[in-house]
């Protein structure tokens, strides 16, 4: 089985893709994978791809522009050369290139077309290339419901919609992991105001859909009950011109709250020993979550997470950590559920579930599932043609047949008559006869 998969980008998103790993299963399983992206041949990450033994190339498809119509013609090229058997759009604008690239494309058989949708996209033209697709993949079921409720024409929606959970890479994150002693050190050298202290992670960026604003509720509520209550958010302590950004930062410095907080940065690589020193991970995005990658990396550790009652955050935390579950956008519940997990500290068990393992075994099935789908139709199409092809050939023959077959019924009917015809001229002679005798 060929199958070629088509990225933007291959630094973005990684943990939630999981690029290498599929590649890696690919080539394990004996099949050949094909990646396309716009990264150079001498970027770390290709050559990772190629140790693995996947076959890249470079292809500038950048979202939402204009200029990667110029790869049409390049990306029809490869799709002759390879003919794979499944093409993979990981996002809208590759979508649309391979969808432009097969309309002229002489290969043997079309490949099916895969497509992951990995957040709550608008359902729109540019998306139109995403869900005209053999089958669509989603990253969760609130992206499934999402979709199905925004989707009223039945000729645009993908032939299948098929749900799977993005996964972590448990020897990556492994259960309990505890940080190095080193890494311990370095870090109170540089934010000695952690040490001592009961750490709540926002493990991303502020932004108005983040939800930055309820760590203010929080600090401001339980401050005086828990002193040694200290936030850490995972992004820079300043960035010119972000409004949600200079909010934030004047609302904390009102309250008196500035001192409370240590912003660490964004672009971290040590995101893994964070998550597994901290008291309780928070997830408290305004907007509903597709993935909730960072909640997912924290519960396969063994960190308590505390988050809002909806989207993935509901769909992690309830079979895995129900009481992390909060009420969404109620500060009250939140307080309680931080405050009730720092009095009594309880972790989530380890678990089997959101696996990279498990996201990778069931990509790899619907690769295979329309891999065998493809064959059984061109044997069908094989199969009805060699039946025209016989029907063909039998065709004089048969119109022989019949014709003797209406020669030998007209001789039939003629000995039938000649038959019926006999017995009456017997009996008219013997009664011509009887006459005569009776005459005489």
């Amino acid at each position: 089985m060929k199958v070629m998969r088509l990225l933007s980008s291959l630094k973005h998103d990684e943990s939630e893709r999981g690029i290498f790993h599929l590649g890696r299963a690919l080539v394990k399983n004996g099949h050949t994978s094909i990646i396309v992206s716009s990264a150079d041949e001498d970027n770390d990450l290709v050559r990772r791809l190629k140790r693995d033994g996947n076959i890249y190339h470079q292809l500038q498809m950048n979202k939402k522009s204009w200029l990667s119509l110029l790869q049409v013609a390049p990306l029809r090229h490869l799709i002759e050369k390879y003919e794979p058997d499944v093409i993979h759009a990981h996002s809208r604008t590759p979508a649309w290139i391979v969808h432009l690239a097969l309309r002229r494309a002489r290969v043997k058989r079309m490949p099916k077309l895969v497509s992951t949708m990995y957040g709550f996209y608008p359902i729109n033209r540019y998306s139109q290339a995403l869900l005209n697709v053999d089958t669509l993949i989603t990253v969760s079921d609130s992206v499934t419901n999402y979709l199905k409720h925004r989707l009223r024409r039945e000729d645009t929606a993908p032939k299948i919609i098929k749900r799977i959970y993005r996964g972590i890479d448990t020897r990556r994150y492994p259960y309990r992991h505890n940080p190095s002693v080193y890494w311990l050190r370095h870090t109170f050298a540089e934010y000695p105001e952690l040490e001592h202290k009961k750490w709540l992670i926002f493990p991303t960026i502020i932004g108005n859909e983040y939800g930055q604003e309820w760590l203010i509720d929080i600090l401001g509520n339980l401050q005086e009950q828990f002193p040694n209550i200290h936030v850490i958010i995972m992004d820079d302590d300043y960035k010119d011109g972000d409004v949600a950004h200079e909010d934030f930062r004047q609302r904390t410095n009102t309250l008196g709250l500035a001192e409370r907080i240590t912003y660490v940065g964004s672009k971290r690589n040590d995101m893994r020993e964070w998550l597994s020193a901290a008291n309780i991970v928070m997830a408290l995005a305004n907007e509903p979550e597709s993935i909730g990658i960072n909640a997912l990396q924290a519960i396969h550790l063994g960190t308590p997470v505390i988050g809002w009652d909806q989207a993935a955050f509901s769909e992690i935390l309830q079979p895995l950590y129900p009481q992390g579950l909060v009420k969404k956008y109620n500060a009250t519940s939140l307080c309680k559920a931080v405050r009730n997990q720092l009095e009594s500290v309880t972790r989530p068990e380890m678990t089997n579930k959101f696996t990279m393992r498990e996201m990778i075994e069931e990509t790899l099935n619907v690769y295979q599932n329309l891999s065998d789908m493809a064959l059984a139709e061109e044997q069908a199409e094989a199969d009805a043609a060699a039946v025209r092809r016989i029907k063909k050939y039998l065709k004089p023959t048969a119109n022989t047949i019949n014709n003797k077959a209406k020669i030998y019924d007209a001789r039939a009917k003629h000995s039938d008559s000649l038959a019926n015809t006999e017995p009456a001229k017997k009996r008219l002679s013997e009664a011509a006869n009887l006459s005569k005798e009776t005459d005489t």
